[in-house]
């Protein structure tokens, strides 16, 4: 997408619905421009009326003039500022919106692909780029542009000749302000790059904070925070020095067309083409136009900064999901919850190696199927193709003769419950994080969720109940007590269709075995596929499936499987004996 694509973009999507509020500060840029320029102009009479004919009813008016010319000068641009900030935190707002909309609906694959850090780099520092372009990049447009055209008016009233000699400046200034915003643009790209790599440094610091104590690493990561720090140092260092070189260059320009203009007036002043107030008020506009001129050199450069954000942005926003809730499709209707794999293949991209082959399962309606094998066997994808997280690369899934991705992918998962290993859980009350499953649900069907789950003794123990904050992540509880409160959501939804991923990992022999009996209840007459590494879990199976490299070698009950199969025999020697 080329630069005026993306300011096409930008304008039509996100700032041409504010287009009144712009209109309104331009006309106070207009009184802005009006008032400027009127100082310079009020030195003329000033100078002849009060210095020169030594006028005593002007000593008080044209001072009071300019005043009120510095008055409107102050406020209107007040004026003008406060509506272009406001419009440009509402861009703002609305492109972190649809930013974030994108990521919450966007495919697993999607998120997976890039760390988090850099989706908080470009929802934050991207963003307040592009949002430049908008509160200062058009604000300083509309104030610049008609104060230096009201100044050049001035200027020419008094002098075209001094004109044409300062109007020189402004496009040697130009030409230099776009000779540093290419650089400008390159720099800022590669400085938000390492600002990414540095956000998603600091939450792998926070994540495995207790890692690097036990391993006693807090040199070596001191260390590789400190080379992090310098890079991005450097490349600060880098963009704030392009932006200084533009002083000296624009001083030196200023003051070659002062020290010329004053030698060219002091000849017109002797050969008397040009009165002394005439010059000075030519001289304070030329001045005054200083500002803007420099002002209108430079918005090159936060163009530069914004588009370079800009395609980094919206790429995210546009990113197309594979996918999609389509309104089209008919409810997916679950009756007895059978589930079948027909030979389905799966790979994470094109460029992989298949991580399921030809599996074909028949998961029992209403019963409990395990899914046992080593660890890269398959078995977690087979559970996140379900909900379609992932959809299959070849084959097909049915629940009850249904393919799944010919019904609508919200009737698929409000009937999916999900138990994972890695249990997640949000910064907030216990409560809350155990409605999530459902915002409708009343106190009393969380309490008794949280009862099912053997999660009421210890929320009871806390000081603040179900009003306790829990942390990130979950950081305040035992592992055994997140891993309750996300059964407890489960419990809560109470879904046709029970996956636990090792649901029972974090928890105590005493604990499991109170867990074991919940989710005996919770999985009464529902579909249930676990994945797990306890024998308590597997003998509550009705049918086993062994998956190895992809593949289902052997299926049966327990028994079965450890007279026929010598890869569930080895598996069951090997783990589930020791536990």
């Amino acid at each position: 997408m080329t630069d005026i694509k993306i300011l096409k973009r930008l304008f039509n999507d996100y700032t041409k619905k504010y287009i009144l509020k712009i209109f309104l500060a331009l006309i106070f840029s207009l009184i802005l421009a009006a008032s400027t320029s009127s100082i310079a102009w009020l030195l003329d009479p000033a100078v002849e009326k009060l210095f020169i004919q030594k006028n005593q009813s002007l000593m008080l008016i044209i001072p009071l003039g300019i005043i009120l010319a510095f008055s409107a000068k102050g406020l209107s641009l007040y004026l003008a500022k406060s509506i272009m900030i406001g419009v440009g935190e509402d861009v703002r707002k609305a492109i972190q919106v649809d930013m974030m909309k994108n990521l919450i609906k966007a495919d697993t694959e999607t998120i997976e692909k890039k760390h988090s850090g850099k989706f908080i780099t470009n929802l934050i520092n991207d963003v307040n780029f592009m949002t430049g372009l908008v509160s200062v990049g058009i604000l300083n447009l509309l104030k610049d542009s008609l104060t230096l055209i009201g100044l050049l008016g001035v200027m020419i009233y008094q002098n075209w000749k001094l004109s044409i000699i300062a109007l020189i400046m402004i496009p040697l200034a130009s030409f230099f302000a776009r000779f540093l915003g290419k650089r400008v643009g390159k720099v800022t790209v590669q400085t938000m790059d390492m600002a990414a790599i540095l956000n998603s440094y600091l939450l792998e610091i926070f994540r495995n904070h207790k890692l690097i104590k036990v391993f006693q690493k807090e040199t070596y990561e001191t260390s590789r925070a400190d080379n992090a720090l310098e890079q991005l140092k450097n490349r600060g260092k880098k963009l704030a020095i392009i932006y200084a070189r533009s002083s000296p260059i624009m001083e030196f320009l200023t003051g070659i067309m002062i020290a010329i203009l004053i030698y060219y007036s002091g000849n017109l002043i002797m050969s008397g083409e040009i009165a002394v107030n005439n010059f000075f008020s030519f001289l304070a506009a030329m001045m005054l136009a200083y500002q803007p001129v420099r002002s209108l050199a430079t918005l090159n450069l936060t163009i530069n900064q914004g588009i370079a954000a800009a395609k980094r942005t919206l790429p995210i926003i546009d990113q197309k999901h594979n996918i999609l809730e389509d309104k089209n499709l008919n409810e997916l209707e679950i009756s007895n919850g059978t589930i079948k794999f027909d030979n389905v293949n799966f790979n994470y991209n094109s460029d992989s190696k298949s991580v399921l082959k030809g599996v074909n399962l028949n998961i029992l309606g209403g019963e409990m199927t395990s899914l046992v094998g080593h660890s890269g066997a398959g078995k977690s994808t087979i559970l996140n193709l379900i909900p379609r997280f992932y959809d299959t690369t070849e084959g097909n899934i049915k629940i009850d003769n249904q393919p799944i991705r010919e019904k609508r992918l919200s009737s698929l998962r409000k009937n999916i419950s999900l138990v994972s290993q890695e249990t997640t859980l949000f910064d907030d009350t216990i409560l809350n994080n155990i409605k999530y499953a459902n915002l409708n649900a009343t106190d009393e069907e969380i309490k008794n969720a949280a009862k099912l789950s053997f999660s009421e003794d210890f929320i009871n123990s806390l000081p603040s109940k179900y009003n306790t904050l829990i942390g990130e992540n979950g950081i305040r509880l035992s592992g055994g007590e997140k891993q309750r409160l996300s059964i407890a959501r489960a419990f809560l939804k109470d879904s046709k269709i029970i996956l636990l991923d090792e649901a029972t990992s974090s928890l105590d022999s005493e604990t499991e075995k109170k867990i074991q009996d919940a989710l005996r209840s919770l999985t009464k007459g529902k579909t249930t596929l676990v994945i797990a590494h306890r024998l308590s879990t597997i003998l509550n199976s009705k049918k086993i499936y062994v998956i190895d490299q992809g593949k289902v070698v052997a299926e049966g009950n327990h028994n079965e499987l450890l007279n026929n199969s010598p890869v569930y025999k080895n598996f069951y020697n090997n783990q589930i004996q020791k536990n």
